[in-house]
């Protein structure tokens, strides 16, 4: 196994190069502008860290296989967010320690000494160290040549709590107090804990928070950062998100590098993804002077996720998202919004104003990877909305319910359910969303098996897989009967990224 395992960069490199040029990404539900590996497993995003001109991207992967196991951090780079290139294997599982999830931070003032020649930075991957059923305890690793090859730390761990559940370090520069900051969790106990250090290597203990909003899943995955505050130039608030599983939620509040404090209603769960497949999400690191956080998050579901019917690989990311804060209601709300950078994979685009839909309306143009803006009004009572990947016998219905003010996703007749009772059952999602102005704003990317839908300009989100038949690209408005206005509606073509 050893040996196996210290050629798993270079067998992992051939096998992804022949990919990008031969038979992979044509697959029946590969997704076309969502970044998914060429083979095998994939969970969380890692280490998502933007350096040099590159965006990285490492990720949960098995090498060996298209179920999780033998975590290792797969890697793939970008230089506009949208188009990846990818890497050889970062970082290897080795002997009874797998690598489980964590973040990479850019050592400008190598303050963990890894650098040795003038002029290097070092990247440091802080992540945890998996001994199955026995022990997790945070490691690092560094690079010397922006993220091309990675050398554990002889001396780790660098904290060990001697605990069997302890994971998922996020680890981001504190600037104000010139020190490092780690958010990790004790998942069963469902806390974040905050640790400091100068170094990288050594870490003390600051605060924790939770329990608190939703604790009925273990707690994953956590994230502390900072974004700006809409309409408000300047001001910015924190945000601490995390993964109880199977779904995500978030805090808005204060951060004054020791602990956090958070300033919506304690009880109350915010989610910023209210569809069935979006887990695990974090901010990128070191992100360039002037551009919104942006976040990305595994597009799956622990539920159903290793029997999903796609190979030869498991799982896909989001799109990458915008995120700022905004107050409604007297609660502090995440905005999301699809990057900007998306705009490139645009084709040629159609406009239709003014559309009446009183029971259905099949539109003129049809398409399996595709972008679409529309304004809806709807009439008193009414339940309205759009239907994609339809047939005579499918479609996945993105809904409004006016009488009861929400959004939701049916995804029962989308088309392949059976692989599994749980996917089956967890078919109608919905959150509550009230109209800007008695007007309804939905922007759609679907993307063969993936949906992604924000509404009112990023207030709600939702994602979701589907699994459809190839020839089920139609597109049609529906009403329950009453007169709904689509006011205006843009839809392009998307161009696939490989």
């Amino acid at each position: 196994m050893k040996k196996l395992l210290l050629l798993l960069p270079a067998i992992f490199f051939s096998l992804v190069s022949f990919s990008q040029e031969k038979t992979f990404y044509k697959e029946k539900f590969r997704p076309a502008f969502h970044f998914t590996p060429a083979i095998h497993w994939m969970n969380d995003p890692n280490g998502l860290v933007y350096y040099d001109g590159e965006y990285h991207l490492f990720y949960q992967f098995n090498p060996f296989g298209n179920k999780w196991g033998h975590m290792s951090w797969g890697h793939a780079t970008s230089k506009d967010l949208v188009h990846w290139q990818h890497l050889p294997l970062a970082i290897a599982e080795e002997k009874d320690t797998m690598i489980f999830s964590g973040s990479c931070v850019v050592d400008k003032n190598n303050s963990s000494g890894f650098a040795k020649l003038p002029g290097q930075i070092p990247l440091v991957a802080i992540y945890t160290a998996h001994i199955e059923e026995k022990n997790q305890l945070q490691h690092i690793a560094y690079s010397l040549d922006n993220g091309k090859a990675w050398t554990k730390y002889n001396a780790n761990p660098v904290l060990d709590l001697g605990l069997k559940d302890f994971r998922d370090p996020k680890v981001f520069w504190y600037e104000s107090g010139k020190k490092w900051v780690m958010a990790v969790v004790l998942p069963i106990e469902k806390k974040v804990q905050v640790y400091t250090s100068v170094n990288l290597k050594k870490w003390e203990l600051m605060s924790s928070f939770g329990p608190a909003g939703d604790i009925t899943g273990i707690w994953e995955c956590p994230d502390l950062f900072e974004v700006p505050i809409e309409d408000q130039p300047g001001k910015k608030k924190w945000v601490l998100m995390h993964s109880p599983a199977p779904y995500m939620q978030y805090f808005v509040g204060e951060f004054n590098g020791t602990a956090f404090r958070n300033e919506n209603p304690p009880d109350k769960i915010f989610r910023p993804d209210y569809g069935p497949d979006y887990y695990a999400a974090v901010v990128y690191n070191n992100i360039p002077p002037g551009h919104s956080p942006i976040s990305i998050g595994w597009i799956n579901n622990w539920k159903y996720a290793v029997n999903i019917p796609t190979t030869p690989w498991k799982s896909a990311m989001s799109l990458p998202r915008e995120l700022s804060v905004k107050k409604i209601n007297n609660e502090w709300i995440l905005i999301q919004q699809p990057a900007r950078e998306l705009l490139k994979l645009r084709g040629k685009g159609v406009t239709l104003k003014n559309q009446i839909v009183e029971f259905t309306k099949k539109l003129p143009f049809s398409s399996q990877t595709m972008e679409m803006e529309f304004v809806l009004i709807p009439a008193i009572n009414s339940i309205s909305g759009i239907r994609l990947a339809k047939d005579n016998n499918h479609y996945v219905e993105i809904g409004y319910d006016a009488n009861r003010k929400t959004l939701y996703i049916d995804r029962s007749k989308s088309g392949d359910n059976d692989f599994d009772s749980a996917f089956k059952k967890l078919s109608w999602y919905e959150t509550s969303l009230l109209p800007e102005d008695g007007k309804i704003l939905l922007h759609l990317f679907y993307d063969k098996s993936i949906l992604e839908v924000f509404a009112n300009k990023g207030e709600a989100v939702m994602t979701a897989q589907l699994f459809p038949p190839e020839n089920s690209k139609g597109i049609e408005f529906f009403s329950n009967g009453k007169n709904v206005l689509i006011e205006s509606l843009h839809y392009w073509p998307l161009n696939s990224i490989w």
